[in-house]
């Protein structure tokens, strides 16, 4: 199709549960199957945090259960800190076409902080009981 040659690398995924995407489309399958949302988000929820994630915000809009009006619901267990740009967070988005309409699934996983060098250094010090190393400046 493109004219030139394509080379795909496929990357398996270690923890499927810790993958918001494939947990959004998980989400929306199970609603165009006619799953309650609300358990369907629920055990979503307790499989996320037992695989080892820190925290997870779950949200699905659109008609729920077939109301006449779209509405806005979601779960949200442990920490996610969407306002630290050193957080590590997942985001999934998906879409389950139903009877009624579409409804949209988004996903937000927190795994833990990305430190840099020396943050890394810090805290594994203060795990082993050391003392942190400081940094002596002069002059100022």
């Amino acid at each position: 199709m493109t004219g030139k040659q394509v080379q795909l690398d496929v990357v398996e995924e270690r923890k499927p549960e810790l993958s918001a995407q494939l947990v959004a489309e998980n989400i929306a399958l199970q609603l165009e199957k006619r799953v309650a949302y609300r358990r369907a988000m629920k055990q979503t929820v307790t499989k996320v945090l037992r695989s080892g994630g820190k925290g997870i915000k779950v949200q699905c809009k659109g008609r729920l259960a077939g109301s006449e009006i779209a509405r806005c619901e979601w779960y949200r267990r442990g920490r996610v800190p969407l306002h630290t740009l050193r957080a590590k967070i997942d985001f999934g988005f998906a879409e389950a076409l139903t009877v009624y309409g579409k409804i949209g699934v988004q996903i937000w996983i927190y795994t833990g902080d990305v430190l840099g060098k020396e943050e890394k250094e810090i805290m594994e010090a203060a795990e082993q009981g050391a003392k942190s190393p400081v940094k002596v400046v002069e002059g100022v």
